[in-house]
């Protein structure tokens, strides 16, 4: 194949592929609302806000000092600390599977809130740990993200409700 027809073609497939990842997105996150009774919408929330909703998205966690302590993957952010757990259980053979099933990150991700929320109740606070976790320090910490997954939250049901 020549360059031009090569460009031309990326030009036809490159938004036909943006558009259904968006809809096997929008399916990933019916799919694990549906399973772990959270709004699909919240769940959709948290990966906008962990992820840009980025599938490949990596974060690496420092101490005060600057070392690696763990490292978040994909969109719904995995921390590095459940993989040992997940590769037991058989659910992933490595981290790998975080960045590269999408959906299953997704799962894992709403497997993870359902477990916050079945121990410490249906809150924002709750929501909060999932990214500051549960230490008495970390509240204000958990309060933040807590709202700005509320002020995302409000923008996509907000446009939903235009459509």
């Amino acid at each position: 194949m020549d360059g031009s027809l090569t460009r031309v073609l990326m030009l036809f497939l490159l938004p036909l592929c943006l558009l259904k990842c968006g809809e096997v997105q929008a399916f990933c996150f019916q799919t694990a609302g549906a399973r772990y009774q959270i709004d699909p919408q919240l769940l959709r929330a948290i990966a906008k806000g962990e992820s840009s909703l980025n599938p490949q998205a990596m974060h690496v966690n420092r101490d005060k000092a600057g070392k690696p302590k763990s490292i978040d993957y994909g969109l719904m952010q995995i921390n590095s600390r459940h993989i040992p757990r997940l590769k037991a259980q058989g659910i992933i053979l490595d981290k790998d599977d975080l960045l590269m099933k999408p959906c299953l990150n997704v799962q894992i991700g709403a497997w993870i809130l359902a477990k916050h929320f079945q121990t410490y109740g249906v809150n924002w606070n709750c929501l909060g740990s999932y990214n500051a976790g549960f230490g008495t320090s970390r509240h204000e910490i958990r309060e933040h993200y807590a709202d700005r997954i509320w002020r995302i939250y409000q923008v996509q049901r907000n446009s939903e409700l235009e459509k």
